[in-house]
């Protein structure tokens, strides 16, 4: 396996390898990343999914619909911290994401406008301020059937809810 990022849940109980560099960060303030974060956000680096293992213990999951697609979201967590380390998707099975804050490194893996999107903005709290020059979505950046959607792009900062 290529050398990736390594991260663990909170009591070291389970470890994993993303095996790679991230293909993109996507920012997500629906209310399902909210609650999921216990925050306004979830910072959530995006991996090949066939590059990424657990390379010690094994995590729970737990299995929803999104809000957004109507397609499963499978949250992998520790049984034992609680800790949620990454999220596998029904509708992009070679994907994975992982909870940037459960990375031995969370700052080895910055967002900036050329590698990231922010999605669900429409969802975002009042007072959010999204930066300047980054992809910004109301939802979802794609249709359900995969067809892109055009991104919204601020030149300057933009707060929400004004």
């Amino acid at each position: 396996m290529p050398i990736g990022h390594k991260g663990r849940c909170l009591c070291g109980e389970v470890e994993y390898n993303t095996g790679s560099p991230p293909l993109w960060v996507t920012i997500c303030y629906c209310r399902f990343c909210q609650r999921a974060t216990g925050s306004d956000r979830m910072i959530e680096p995006i991996f090949e999914h066939d590059q990424f293992a657990f390379t010690d213990g094994r995590p729970s999951v737990y299995t929803l619909p999104s809000d957004g697609s109507g397609k499963d979201i499978h949250v992998h967590f520790c049984s034992k911290c609680g800790t949620k380390l990454a999220l596998t998707f029904e509708r992009w099975p070679d994907r994975l994401g992982i909870y940037v804050g459960t990375l031995d490194d969370p700052n080895a893996i910055m967002a900036s406008p050329e590698n990231s999107k922010h999605i669900f903005v429409s969802e975002a709290r009042p007072g959010t301020i999204l930066p300047p020059g980054v992809k910004t979505f109301d939802r979802h950046a794609t249709e359900n059937d995969g067809t892109p959607i055009e991104p919204r792009i601020h030149a300057s900062p933009h707060q929400i809810g004004t």
